[in-house]
């Protein structure tokens, strides 16, 4: 093995001093070179093991607060919804009170359904029948069905009337009047016939009119506010 290198740096003057440089000479061995660029190599790949595993430590801890912090929103989550569930079962006795009223309401609506005020359609007879003819009799007869009223008009009911006119044209006059009223149809006279009345001639009549659903009174079908 040579103690001295292959070649030798050649003198060079050196700049602005006017000397001659003296000669470099490398009297290291080849390997000894060598076994300095591995340690070099061997430096640089241990800190780049280094740093990966620094990097690998930090998104451990990242990922291992985010794990936490879930378990913490978990945990919160799961206290308030046993809060709630508990709220909410003081109120349960609340929620059958409104289920009872409900049922109550709708046994009332089937039982009320079909309800007509009786009492504001004589109210109106009072302040309609004209001037000329009396009434002595109204029968109100309430059905379900148009098949039970005997007629193919539709109809909840029929109202039948008896009484007295001055002549036959009062009795027209009657129908008419019958038509206008709300809830009423199909107004006309079973009979028709001449009187007298002391001295005075009159005629005695029978008339029927049919009700309509829109006699119906609606107070307990109507949604409350509506």
């Amino acid at each position: 093995m040579s103690i001295l290198s292959d070649h030798v740096q050649e003198t060079k003057q050196a700049v602005g001093s006017g000397l001659p440089a003296l000669p470099r000479v490398n009297l290291l061995p080849p390997e000894i070179a060598e076994q300095v660029r591995f340690r070099r190599i061997q430096y640089a790949l241990g800190g780049g093991v280094l740093a990966a595993v620094g990097v690998v430590a930090l998104l451990y801890l990242a990922a291992v607060g985010s794990v936490n912090d879930a378990t913490t929103e978990l945990e919160t989550a799961n206290t308030t919804n046993t809060a709630l569930q508990a709220e909410t079962a003081k109120y349960a006795e609340v929620q059958s009170v409104y289920a009872q009223a409900a049922a109550a309401q709708a046994m009332l609506t089937q039982a009320m359904g079909e309800e007509v005020r009786f009492s504001q359609y004589l109210n109106d007879l009072s302040l309609t029948v004209p001037e000329n003819v009396w009434l002595q009799n109204v029968t109100f007869k309430q059905a379900v069905t148009p098949s039970a009223l005997g007629t193919t008009e539709p109809g909840i009911g029929q109202v039948t009337f008896t009484g007295v006119g001055f002549k036959h044209d009062d009795v027209a006059v009657w129908l008419e009047s019958l038509a206008k009223q709300k809830g009423y149809t199909n107004p006309y006279f079973t009979s028709s016939t001449k009187a007298l009345i002391g001295t005075r001639a009159t005629v005695n009549f029978s008339s029927t009119v049919t009700m309509t659903p829109a006699a119906l009174s609606g107070r307990f079908t109507t949604p409350a506010g509506g």
